[in-house]
């Protein structure tokens, strides 16, 4: 195969920032993608629908002139967050989820929460509202290791989170693991998992080979071949409770390069082109369409895209570098080629 003409997909995970540095990575995710679910850990965090339609108003006023593109917003769950503010984000249409950073979990998630129990009443009405929970499954413990943060997290809290509120409309972010994996199949449909391009590429050695890698640092961390396997296999399975979210997390270069360097990789340059490569790599190609494009808009009871977009089977290069506002950020494959492109021009009725 080497055209694919794809239903346009949508991004469940996505860091945008503010600003000069918003305005540089914007055009990318426009490009690829009709909606993008916009996380909320800015300094300060968005922890209000106020907060919410003020950074979206941002967003808008920073496409480019001409862009069909919406904006997914999402609030920052703190210990002072209460149950009225679930209600006016619901009521507002332009917020979608409420975000569990456990605190100090990764970046700007100081805000976050210390104890589930503390928040409670809010997930209470959040089951209610049918008010969905993005979770970042990471244990902040500093006893455990870095690799298992995601799977304590999941015996410790998630499990446990679920059973209490088994009704809890719930994403877990970005997995890792085959634990994580296992937990969202075995889980009722209202439980459902994105998954990056990077894990689904990428395992644990490529932090170290040639040397410490710190464009190819991010949290959760790279994780054993053995469980890239089985994210991959469940995003390659047609399972509608995986679906496509980048987690793109720009950073400048010199924020990454230095002693105690930031978490986050920046692949919305080439974000769909990156999923088709790992699909491929599953002979899975025909799959891509419902995990980009169906089943993250079924899970939110969102319309699916009507227009389509096109890929070609032609090697680019990536730069080594890209423009972030005053300063420059390193993508993913900087330097290296991706084996698809984006074609300009989209298809019509599902058809190049």
């Amino acid at each position: 195969m080497t055209v694919l003409c794809l239903r346009r997909p949508d991004d469940w995970h996505l860091h945008l920032r503010e600003g000069a540095g918003l305005a540089a990575v914007l055009p990318d995710t426009v490009a690829r993608f009709a909606r993008a679910m916009v996380m909320p850990n800015l300094v300060p965090p968005i922890v209000t629908t106020k907060d919410a339609l003020a950074y979206r108003d941002q967003i808008c006023a920073a496409l480019p002139l001409g862009a069909d593109f919406q904006p997914l917003m999402t609030l920052y769950l703190t210990e002072e967050t209460s149950p009225t503010e679930v209600l006016r984000a619901r009521e507002s249409g332009a917020v979608h989820g409420m975000k569990l950073y456990p605190a100090g979990a990764t970046t700007n998630s100081e805000s976050g929460v210390r104890t589930l129990d503390g928040v409670y009443p809010v997930l209470d009405t959040m089951a209610e509202q049918g008010f969905p929970l993005l979770v970042h499954g990471e244990v902040t413990d500093p006893t455990v290791d870095v690799f298992d943060r995601e799977r304590i997290f999941l015996e410790r809290h998630l499990v446990p989170l679920q059973r209490r509120f088994p009704d809890l409309k719930l994403v877990l972010e970005h997995i890792t693991t085959r634990e994580a994996v296992d937990f969202v199949c075995e889980t009722p449909p209202q439980v459902a998992a994105t998954i990056t391009a990077h894990h689904l590429l990428l395992d644990r050695n490529a932090l170290f080979r040639g040397g410490v890698r710190p464009h190819h640092y991010c949290l959760p961390i790279l994780k054993r071949a053995l469980h890239r396997q089985a994210v991959l296999e469940a995003a390659t399975s047609g399972n509608p409770k995986f679906f496509l979210g980048t987690d793109s997390a720009p950073h400048p270069r010199t924020a990454k390069e230095r002693g105690c360097g930031c978490a986050g990789i920046y692949t919305a340059h080439a974000a769909l082109e990156l999923y088709a490569e790992a699909f491929e790599q599953c002979h899975a190609l025909d799959r891509l369409e419902g995990f980009a494009s169906h089943h993250g808009a079924d899970f939110y009871g969102l319309p699916r895209n009507q227009a389509h977009v096109v890929l070609e089977r032609v090697a680019w290069q990536v730069p080594e570098e890209l423009p972030f506002g005053a300063d420059r950020l390193v993508p993913f494959r900087a330097g290296e080629s991706v084996t698809w492109r984006l074609r300009d021009q989209h298809c019509s009725h599902g058809k190049p």
